[in-house]
C-alpha cells in the first residue's frame, strides 16, 4: 500500500470515528475487535454525536469529499439494503465542489485538442459555468460554425484519487463482509457496482457515445431533446456539447409562471422513461433535477432537455420479460406467481422456501389491494419487492438497481410537476404496446432472423453429431456393460484427479496464509511443495 493510501486511510478512520459511524452497525453484531479498535482511538475525539445517525453519515461523506459524495448518492438508491431515513439523508448529498484552477482546465483542454483553445473556439470563458466532483464545464463558441458550446473537462489527478479511495473501500468491504451484519448488506458487490459506475464517468468518450445514441433514438421527438455532441472534439478527458438553455425541472414556480402544461410535461417524463427501457433497451440512469431542463418556448408543448449521460442502464430482453411478469402478477394480486418469477429468474436463492417467500410477499402487498393504483407508488412497489426478496438471498443486479433508482426519480419528478399523475395508467399503454410487439409475427420473424446466423453456422455439424450418436447407440446395444464400465471408470478417474487438485489448492492457499502469519518461510514452503505435488498427481491421473 502506498504512503498516500495510508494517509488517506488515516483521514477516513478519523472522520468515521469523529461522527461515530460505528452506530450504523447493530450493536449486538459488532465484532469485539472492532469495538476495541474504536475505543483505542479515543484520542481522535468525537463531534456531532448528538445528531441523528443518518445526518452524521451524510456529514461524514460530505467531509470526505467527491468520491464519498458519489458513493453516498449511489447508496441512496439502494433502498433494498438501507432504511428509508438513511437513504433519504444520503440523497441530499450535493455533487458541488469548488472549481479547480481555470488555467489548469484550459491547459487540459488544449492537451486533449492538440493545440491552443483559440485555434478551435472563440469567446472561451475562463470562469467555469459549473463544477462537480469529476469534471467542470466552460462555455465557448465554435470558430468554424459559431455554435455556442460547453466544454466538459475531467479534473486533474481525480483518477488517482478515485482509485486510491476504491482500494480502501474494497478493503473495508471485505472486513464488513466477514461480519454477520455485513453478509446481509453485500458490501463487496455494492462497492464493485460503484467501481464500475465511477470509473465509467472518467471516460468522456463513453458519455459522448451514450448521448449520441439517446439523441439518435429520440430524433424529432416532442418529448426529449438531447444536445448535439461534437464528437470530433471529444476525448477521454474532454467532451464538447451544444449549449442549451432551459428551466431546471425542479423550478416548478418558474414553469408555472410560464404557463407550462404541467400534466403533459409529467406524462412525457413517463413516456421518455418507458420508451427508453422497453423500446431502446437503453435509459438515462442519472435523471436527477440537475441533469434535466425544460424547454418552454411553446408552454403548451413543453419538452425535456437531458444532459450528462455518464450513467446509463441497459436491460436484456429476459430482464424486460421478467419485469413485465412481476408487474402483471402484482396487478392480479397473484403472490404465488410473483414468488415463482423471482425463483425462476434466479434472483432469489434456489434453496429459499417458496411458501415462506410467498407469505412474506403477501404480508407486504396485501394492504395495498384496496388502494387505487393512482395512489400507489410504482417505484416504492419495486423497492418493497427487492427488500422482501433480499431477505431470501437476493443480490440485486446492477441494471435493476439503476432501473429502480430512475423509476423513483421519474415518479417523484412527475408528481412534483403534476400531483394527480397516475403513473400506472400513464405507463400502461407503453407496457401493452411492448407486449403486443413482442408477440407480433414481425417481432417473432425478426427474432428468428437474429438467431438464424448462429443456427446456420452449426447446421453442418448436425450430420456428424447424428452419426456419432447412432454409432454410440449401436455400440451400447451390442455391449452395454462394457460401455457403462468405461464410463464409470472415467468418472472415477475424474473424481480422483479432482480430489488431488482440490487438496493441492488448499495446501497452496494455506501456505500463503501461513507465510503472512509467521516469520520463517520453511513451514509455508513445505505446504506449497506438497500442494504442487498433489497438482502433478492429479494431472497424471486425468491424462488419458
Amino acid at each position: 500500500m502506498s504512503l498516500g493510501a495510508i494517509v488517506r486511510g488515516y483521514v477516513i478512520t478519523k472522520t468515521f470515528r469523529k461522527y461515530r459511524l460505528i452506530d450504523a452497525l447493530p450493536q449486538q453484531q459488532v465484532p469485539k475487535t472492532l469495538r476495541w479498535f474504536d475505543k483505542a482511538l479515543f484520542w481522535m475525539g468525537r463531534d456531532n454525536i448528538e445528531r441523528p445517525l443518518p445526518e452524521r453519515v451524510k456529514l461524514a461523506f460530505q467531509e470526505l469529499g467527491p468520491v464519498y459524495i458519489k458513493l453516498g448518492q449511489m447508496l441512496s438508491t439502494r433502498r433494498d439494503l438501507l432504511p428509508d431515513d438513511l437513504a433519504d439523508s444520503l440523497e441530499q448529498l450535493q455533487d458541488q465542489v469548488p472549481p479547480f484552477d481555470p488555467l489548469q482546465a484550459k491547459a487540459r483542454i488544449e492537451a486533449a485538442l492538440g493545440g491552443p483553445v483559440e485555434q478551435f473556439f472563440d469567446d472561451f470563458s475562463i470562469e467555469p459555468l459549473a463544477s462537480a466532483s469529476v469534471a467542470q464545464v466552460h462555455s465557448a463558441r465554435l470558430k468554424e460554425s459559431g455554435d455556442e458550446v460547453v466544454l466538459k473537462v475531467i479534473r486533474p489527478d481525480i483518477d488517482v484519487q478515485i482509485r486510491s479511495d476504491l482500494q480502501l473501500m474494497e478493503m473495508g468491504a471485505k472486513l464488513l463482509a466477514s461480519t454477520k451484519v455485513g453478509q446481509r448488506l453485500h458490501p463487496i458487490e455494492v462497492i464493485e457496482d460503484y467501481r464500475r459506475t465511477i470509473l465509467a464517468e472518467l471516460d468522456l468518450t463513453r458519455e459522448a457515445n451514450n448521448a449520441i445514441r439517446v439523441g439518435t433514438a429520440f430524433e424529432g421527438s416532442d418529448a426529449l431533446y438531447v444536445p448535439k455532441v461534437y464528437d470530433q472534439y471529444s476525448h477521454r478527458n474532454l467532451m464538447v456539447m451544444e449549449l442549451v438553455r432551459g428551466i431546471p425541472v425542479s423550478d416548478v414556480e418558474s414553469l408555472s409562471a410560464h404557463g407550462t402544461n404541467m400534466k403533459l410535461l409529467a406524462e412525457r417524463g413517463v413516456e421518455v422513461f418507458f420508451t427508453q427501457v422497453f423500446r431502446d433497451n437503453f435509459f438515462h440512469a442519472d435523471m436527477h433535477p440537475g441533469n434535466i431542463f425544460i424547454d418552454v418556448t411553446n408552454p403548451d408543448n413543453p419538452h425535456y432537455i437531458g444532459i450528462d449521460y455518464g450513467i446509463v442502464g441497459e436491460l436484456s430482453e429476459q430482464d424486460k420479460r421478467d419485469m413485465a411478469a412481476i408487474f402483471l402478477a402484482f396487478f392480479r394480486h397473484d403472490y404465488h406467481r410473483l414468488a415463482e418469477v423471482f425463483l425462476a429468474t434466479g434472483w432469489v436463492d434456489a434453496s429459499a422456501n417458496m411458501n415462506d417467500f410467498e407469505f412474506a410477499l403477501r404480508q407486504v402487498f396485501q394492504p395495498l389491494q384496496n388502494q387505487p393504483l393512482g395512489k400507489i407508488s410504482f417505484g416504492h412497489v419495486l423497492v418493497s419487492l427487492f427488500r422482501t426478496a433480499h431477505q431470501f438471498g437476493m443480490v440485486v443486479k446492477p441494471q435493476l438497481v439503476l432501473l429502480e433508482k430512475t423509476l423513483l426519480y421519474v415518479e417523484g419528478l412527475g408528481r412534483q410537476l403534476y400531483p394527480e399523475l397516475d403513473l400506472w395508467e400513464t405507463a400502461k399503454p407503453y407496457l401493452e404496446e411492448w407486449h403486443a410487439q413482442r408477440l407480433s409475427p414481425q417481432s417473432q420473424w425478426q427474432r428468428f432472423l437474429d438467431s438464424a446466423p448462429d443456427a446456420l453456422e452449426k447446421l453442418p455439424e448436425i450430420p456428424e453429431l447424428v452419426h456419432q450418436n447412432l454409432t454410440l447407440t449401436r455400440e451400447f446395444l451390442k455391449e452395454p456393460n462394457q460401455i457403462l464400465s468405461n464410463y464409470i471408470e472415467q468418472r472415477q478417474q475424474h473424481h480422483k484427479s479432482s480430489l488431488f487438485f482440490n487438496s493441492g489448492s488448499v495446501l497452496v492457499i494455506s501456505s500463503t496464509i501461513l507465510l503472512d502469519k509467521t516469520v520463517t518461510i520453511w513451514p509455508s514452503a513445505i505446504l506449497a511443495s506438497l500442494g504442487f505435488v498433489a497438482w502433478i498427481i492429479g494431472w497424471q491421473i486425468r491424462k488419458p
